[in-house]
């Protein structure tokens, strides 16, 4: 490894996080080709997924890639999809030398890029900043793993662990500062999810705002009988985002065509006991090609994800204010008879927010799933 090479792969993730949660069903992939001292070309994966970090950054270097290291925040694609391999691109445009973190998990591609950049003479390099790379690349691997998006669930709490006044009024418990985080984390999701008494109560847009994205995140509603109004926000908004609707069997006819002809996409999701089965769902939002949701509640949603177990990122947005026990609570039932059964996290980072505290958590697997 050179002297230089973390910090141009700590650019070339930095490149790759522009395209986190626009770019997906692929990985939001960033590269950096450097001639000399030179960085000559750089690129990052395009919304939709294409083109590709390597195309990108190869076409602004031009001449100057051949003899060069192109840092690649995955492992260059192997295979023919809707685009040639990126290694081919590689191997044309004369680059000597490879740097990647570690190889693509996708079994398409799986150390065939490398192997392919080997038999063409370029050194290959790897284990360069492989932590942060495993971090950017989650969602990716996650669906690659599991069939299912990764799931971030955003609790915004008063200090007692309320979301809302007896009488549902939340706004605001936290502050400007937090409610502008919680857009940049909206940005760098495929989708943002809530539940039918979320909207029923808030009338949300769920839309990113004062953030410049090249398009909105997909917006989610589980609703088991689409009983939702067609007259507010969201039904007023598809020409600025799309809106999916997970409902069951048991949605009326009449209401599915009537979303419909609005333009909402339609998901049907099957029943586990009285609720929607939420194993199903998130399989359903993976076949779609999500690779990172966030959801923000509200708290029975909340609950039937933990309950589930697919949590894998809890965002924790804490305002200094008391509501009291009459206030609803941050979570539903989870129906937990032992501690040891209890959903538990691994404290990421903390940071204080205006007069907020937002804390970022990380899913500890349990000891029966290791």
């Amino acid at each position: 490894m050179r002297p230089d090479d973390v910090d141009h792969m700590r650019r070339a993730l930095e490149l790759g996080r522009r395209g986190m949660g626009h770019s997906w069903p692929n990985p939001a992939v960033g590269c950096v080709i450097v001639q000399g001292d030179l960085v000559v070309g750089e690129g990052w994966t395009q919304p939709g997924g294409r083109p590709h970090a390597e195309t990108e950054a190869l076409a602004q270097a031009g001449a100057a890639a051949r003899g060069a290291t192109a840092y690649v925040t995955l492992e260059p694609c192997a295979h023919h999809g809707k685009t040639p391999p990126c290694t081919d691109a590689l191997i044309a445009a004369g680059i000597a030398r490879v740097v990647a973190p570690f190889a693509d998990t996708d079994p398409r591609v799986s150390g065939q890029g490398f192997d392919r950049l080997r038999a063409a003479g370029i050194e290959v390099v790897t284990g360069v900043c492989a932590d942060a790379a495993a971090e950017d690349h989650a969602g990716f691997f996650c669906r690659l793993a599991t069939g299912r998006p990764l799931l971030t669930l955003k609790l915004a709490t008063s200090l007692d662990g309320r979301i809302a006044t007896a009488s549902g009024d939340s706004q605001w418990i936290t502050g400007p500062e937090t409610r502008a985080h919680v857009h940049h984390l909206r940005a760098t999701h495929d989708a943002v999810m809530v539940g039918a008494g979320t909207v029923r109560a808030d009338d949300p847009l769920l839309t990113v705002r004062g953030v410049d994205v090249p398009r909105q995140p997909v917006r989610i509603v589980l609703s088991r009988r689409l009983d939702l109004p067609r007259d507010g926000n969201l039904a007023r908004t598809l020409d600025l985002a799309p809106l999916w609707l997970c409902h069951a069997d048991d949605a009326p006819d009449d209401v599915r065509d009537a979303w419909a002809a609005l333009g909402a996409k339609l998901i049907r999701v099957p029943l586990f006991g009285r609720q929607v089965d939420i194993p199903a769902l998130m399989q359903a939002l993976g076949d779609e090609g999500l690779t990172r949701v966030f959801c923000e509640g509200g708290g029975e949603l909340a609950a039937s994800l933990l309950s589930a177990d697919v949590v894998d990122r809890l965002e924790l947005h804490m305002g200094g204010v008391v509501i009291g026990a009459e206030g609803r609570p941050a979570l539903g039932a989870l129906g937990l008879d032992r501690l040891s059964d209890a959903p538990r996290f691994v404290l990421k980072s903390v940071w204080q927010s205006g007069d907020d505290v937002v804390q970022s958590w990380q899913r500890q697997r349990r000891q029966s799933q290791a």
